[in-house]
């Protein structure tokens, strides 16, 4: 049963955080260990109820959240959790997830378990029911899990505080409907690179995972990118070979080909190699099938450009930030919008 606590377990996190990174290693090794078969099949047909949600990408969603819970990784996140600043009695938190990219509501699900507050969860309708099966197989394997998060059905109800995730519009929505109590709400942010040139080609490389993983639709994918005024863009190309696999992806391709015969028709200067259109503009978000990029001639420039973005800035990648390829391994202690959910969690009655 759910006990009464004054601040997080330590002992219970690392047992029920072992237990899931166990599951998902269990079906990453195609072996589901007990209580982990439904998420094992929920991962193999995924696709079909969200055609964005490829066996590649979901499978790659499973390594990261791997990577992020080994024993050092876990440990080094509960040695930095913040004190304990309301009066520790179990809220009723609401929890709603996005479902643009597989598990992206892993992390709040993971800060509401360990906070020890009772959970209501309300996974996006996009999900394809990774998150329903995953809470299944860690509920059976972590006794007391299932009794602090259960699945909302319908709309939240009885909650003490919110953290909801979704697109610019549903963000608006939740801040009229959530906004009077304790909240995080999240709306719809994207990532930038900057480079200075110096750049060898295997970086180009992994600046590549960062542009089309998920095929650009998360929030830590790199949707704009600074280069030198002289930098030849001929160097994006040829690191972009990898992933002209995106040309067979149907829907994709569909937006790949609509804004290219759009941005036509409107005389819009582009490049382009069959699956990505290359556009000089200075919009922070670029539409799937394309990259915007903008030039610069001093550092300058770049940073007045970021700083005046910060809201709409998730990540940074290569000069000044993130090494390139890892826009897409978010550890614990990376917190979306940089606000600290366990902060936000472990102050609630204060």
């Amino acid at each position: 049963m759910l006990q009464e606590q004054r601040s997080v377990d330590v002992q219970r996190a690392r047992k029920v955080l072992r237990t899931l990174a166990d599951g998902l290693q269990s079906v990453l090794d195609e072996n589901p260990g007990n209580h982990w078969e439904a998420l094992h099949a929920a991962t193999a047909v995924a696709s079909h109820a969200n055609g964005w949600f490829t066996p590649d990408n979901v499978r790659f969603a499973l390594e990261v959240w791997r990577e992020a819970l080994t024993s050092d990784a876990v440990e080094a996140w509960l040695e930095q959790l913040p004190e304990q600043r309301g009066d520790g009695a179990p809220r009723n938190v609401g929890i709603i997830t996005a479902g643009n990219i597989p598990l992206v509501g892993m992390h709040d699900l993971i800060c509401g378990v360990v906070s020890g507050h009772r959970v209501q969860l309300k996974p996006s309708r996009d999900d394809a029911g990774l998150t329903r099966a995953l809470l299944s197989g860690w509920s059976a394997a972590s006794p007391g899990i299932g009794e602090q998060v259960v699945i909302a059905e319908a709309a939240l109800k009885g909650f003490d505080a919110v953290i909801a995730t979704g697109s610019r519009n549903s963000g608006r929505y939740f801040k009229h409907y959530f906004g009077k109590g304790p909240h995080i709400i999240r709306g719809q942010r994207t990532s930038v690179a900057v480079l200075d040139g110096t750049e060898s080609h295997e970086e180009l490389q992994a600046l590549t995972e960062d542009i089309f993983r998920y095929f650009g639709l998360g929030c830590r994918n790199v949707t704009q990118v600074f280069i030198p005024e002289d930098f030849d863009l001929d160097r994006l190309f040829a690191a972009f070979v990898d992933w002209e696999h995106l040309a067979n992806h149907h829907r994709y391709h569909n937006n790949y080909t609509y804004h290219k015969a759009l941005w036509l028709m409107e005389a819009v200067d582009l490049l382009e190699n069959g699956f990505v259109l290359l556009k000089e503009d200075p919009a922070w978000v670029s539409p799937v099938g394309a990259l915007h990029y903008q030039r610069y001639k001093d550092a300058a420039e770049v940073e007045a450009r970021i700083g005046s973005g910060r809201e709409e800035i998730q990540c940074r990648v290569g000069k000044g930030g993130l090494p390139f390829g890892k826009a897409q391994h978010p550890g614990l202690a990376d917190y979306a919008d940089g606000v600290d959910t366990m902060d936000f969690l472990l102050g609630l009655g204060a």
